[in-house]
């Protein structure tokens, strides 16, 4: 079989784990129970000059973007570098492109793809906190701001630095078999893969931390038991507010409502125990406080579009030999 050629795109101020993320995959699977010589990993700049990144790594290229030869996979990076990129390195993506099966990109990587005329008409993310910008400045993207990475048609986009790492091991998956992409994510030590539709950051994350003491250490005591007692007026009681000052203050300081604040975690620890652990689903109800299964099922239908059997059929990582 012939090898797999992915190209990755250097330029000046990209993000080095954007290169050398994806990079550990591809070169990994080549060794790691796959096809021999199943990945040929190239690094290609324009001119095929050194270049460094925006944390101050210098990286040599393999070659020149301008005469890099059939592409099977061309990567592109984000960074600082994104912001006003060099019009040669724009056109060498979108020349390259033409040329290649499948166009992938990193973090605000996709900013070069949109300027090359890569993703009009298409759905595709980036890093969370530039997904405004980018649907601001390029009308003709769905810009699908949630998602760890985004597939549409022979284009892949991806959020920010790790999800590069995601995204390459659910395209070595593709191509190789779960077995040989468990492989490199267990050698890297990250999970297999994070399903492409979960969120970019966890509830934690994407919620304020709140300003006061008390309620600071009522979202970690949401955190820390989700089976609990999560009402307005048991969480107000923890915080010696009256309810009503209490779902007022946490929705100002925290960003979102108590319920959807419980909610979100309930579902992330939920996630968790499915991928994780060997629990029931009917014991999982019960300590993420969700009462039932069938209360829980309900939440992920509308969260996740898949009941919990489904999810974690889909997205646990299974032993090697089916076990």
């Amino acid at each position: 079989m012939r090898a797999r050629h992915v190209v990755i795109v250097l330029f000046e101020g990209a993000q080095s784990l954007d290169v050398t993320g994806p990079l550990e995959v591809f070169a990994g699977a080549a060794r790691a129970g796959g096809p021999a010589g199943a990945y040929r990993v190239t690094t290609a700049s324009p001119g095929g000059h050194p270049v460094r990144t925006q944390s101050g790594l210098r990286l040599l290229p393999d070659a020149d973007l301008a005469e890099v030869g059939p592409v099977h996979t061309l990567l592109v990076p984000g960074g600082d570098g994104t912001a006003r990129p060099d019009p040669a390195l724009v056109a060498g993506i979108r020349e390259l492109a033409d040329r290649s099966e499948r166009v992938v990109s990193v973090c605000t990587g996709a900013f070069l793809l949109a300027e090359a005329g890569l993703l009009a008409g298409r759905r595709a993310t980036t890093h969370w906190a530039y997904c405004e910008e980018l649907a601001r400045r390029f009308p003709d993207v769905e810009v699908v701001p949630d998602p760890i990475h985004v597939r549409d048609g022979h284009v892949a986009t991806s959020a920010g630095v790790t999800a590069g790492i995601d995204l390459a091991l659910a395209l070595v998956e593709e191509d190789l078999g779960r077995d040989t992409a468990l492989l490199v994510a267990r050698h890297l030590v990250v999970f297999l893969r994070r399903p492409g539709n979960q969120a970019q950051f966890s509830t934690q994350l994407a919620a304020q931390v709140a300003v006061r003491r008390p309620l600071r250490e009522v979202q970690r005591w949401i955190a820390e038991h989700p089976e609990a007692d999560l009402s307005v007026e048991a969480l107000a009681d923890r915080s010696a507010l009256s309810p009503r000052h209490f779902a007022r203050a946490f929705t100002a300081e925290v960003g979102v409502t108590p319920g959807r604040y419980v909610d979100g975690v309930r579902l992330e620890a939920a996630r968790r125990l499915l991928e994780d652990t060997d629990d029931g689903v009917e014991q999982i109800a019960r300590s993420c406080g969700y009462g039932t299964p069938e209360a829980m099922r309900r939440a992920f239908v509308r969260a996740l579009a898949a009941p919990p059997a489904e999810y974690r059929r889909r997205f646990r990582p299974e032993p090697i030999g089916g076990h």
